[in-house]
């Protein structure tokens, strides 16, 4: 349910953008999404706030920092989004091309996404789904003031990668206990907590980076 709303928000986002064109103020989405990004603030909490091992979830973010920094998993996703958009002003891609891959790259390649989808697969809850969708919406509007239809398009592939991972949390729910889900929706929801504070402008927080945190966060639980 989670993905198929932001797949209708950022459809609805794109026929906004396309009405309205330019006359939507850049100002007026900044306020919107900092009063979204404290929503997104308060869901990140909420998940925190489950009870689970608070040792093991230190420890997850500790092990998991150090290997996602060691691997540069935010670096290389960086790197991806820059040789796709490279790529594409190399070989001189249609206006509707380019719009959909860019969109595609920014609604797809984050941590919100991730965690958004794992946390509806592994809870049934999609409050950070509903969210993301809610920001997508209104980036949606802004790309496609500018950038088109080809925005649009962005939805495909919001629907089959969220999917995909939303499915896939919810085939290893079944072989995993209630604690190893605390375990990894306390750990997930301290990443969304930092990925509001990103929204909100503070010094970044290297989200990505964090994400092995979570198999982690699971792996310990199991071993405990």
């Amino acid at each position: 349910m989670g993905t198929i709303i932001n797949v209708l928000a950022i459809i609805a986002g794109t026929i906004i953008g396309i009405i309205l064109g330019r006359s939507f103020k850049k100002d007026i989405a900044d306020t919107i999404q900092q009063g979204l990004a404290l929503a997104v603030l308060l869901i990140g909490a909420q998940m925190a706030a489950k009870e689970t091992d608070t040792l093991i979830v230190i420890f997850a973010l500790v092990i998991g920092g150090w290997l996602g920094s060691w691997l540069e998993i935010e670096e290389k996703l960086l790197a991806f989004g820059r040789w796709v958009e490279n790529k594409m002003a190399a070989q001189g891609e249609g206006k509707v091309a380019a719009a959909f891959m860019t969109a595609s790259l920014i609604y797809c390649v984050g941590a919100m996404a991730i965690m958004g989808s794992l946390e509806e697969g592994l809870t049934g809850k999609y409050d950070t789904l509903l969210a993301k969708s809610l920001l997508d919406g209104v980036s949606a509007i802004i790309f496609a003031s500018t950038m088109g239809w080809g925005v649009a398009l962005s939805a495909l592939s919001v629907g089959v990668y969220q999917g995909a991972i939303t499915l896939l949390a919810g085939w290893i729910k079944g072989f995993l206990s209630q604690a190893v889900i605390n375990g990894m929706t306390v750990t997930g929801g301290l990443l969304i907590v930092g990925i509001a504070f990103n929204i909100l402008g503070y010094k970044p927080i290297r989200v990505g980076n964090l994400l092995p945190a979570i198999p982690i966060a699971a792996i310990l639980m199991l071993l405990k």
